[in-house]
């Protein structure tokens, strides 16, 4: 486990809220611009454990938003087939929304993904 200073730890709580309020707003946005869409299409919503996590795919890594509120770069290696991404202590594997989060060598399958769908304008 990483452990992370306070000053670290309330820049990443910051972010998360900026992020959310983020969220909100666009919420409330009349329509999504194309960056938006285009976001949403490369994001991918799962349960990890009964909580949101959202999978940001991007060319040859992704972004996980750990329900906890960490932000976790992984990286793409080689797979037989499917997708596979890790960064040495994680690793998200799977094909289509089948997928699986590798940590400390436990496999725990991610429930419920999907596309994410951006909010319907108010």
């Amino acid at each position: 486990m990483i452990r992370r200073s306070p000053v670290e730890r309330n820049r990443r709580v910051a972010a998360v809220l900026v992020l959310a309020a983020a969220a909100l707003l666009a919420g409330c946005a009349p329509k999504a611009n194309k960056e938006e869409v285009e976001a949403a299409r490369n994001t991918i919503v799962c349960r990890l454990d009964g909580e949101r996590l959202m999978i940001r795919l991007g060319a040859g890594e992704v972004r996980l938003l750990m329900p906890n509120g960490d932000i976790v770069n992984l990286y793409q290696i080689a797979a037989d087939s499917g997708m596979r991404y890790t960064n040495g202590m994680m690793e998200l594997r799977g094909r289509e929304m089948n997928l699986s989060l590798v940590r400390n060598g436990e496999v725990t399958k991610l429930d419920d993904c999907k596309q994410y769908e951006l909010p319907k304008p108010s």
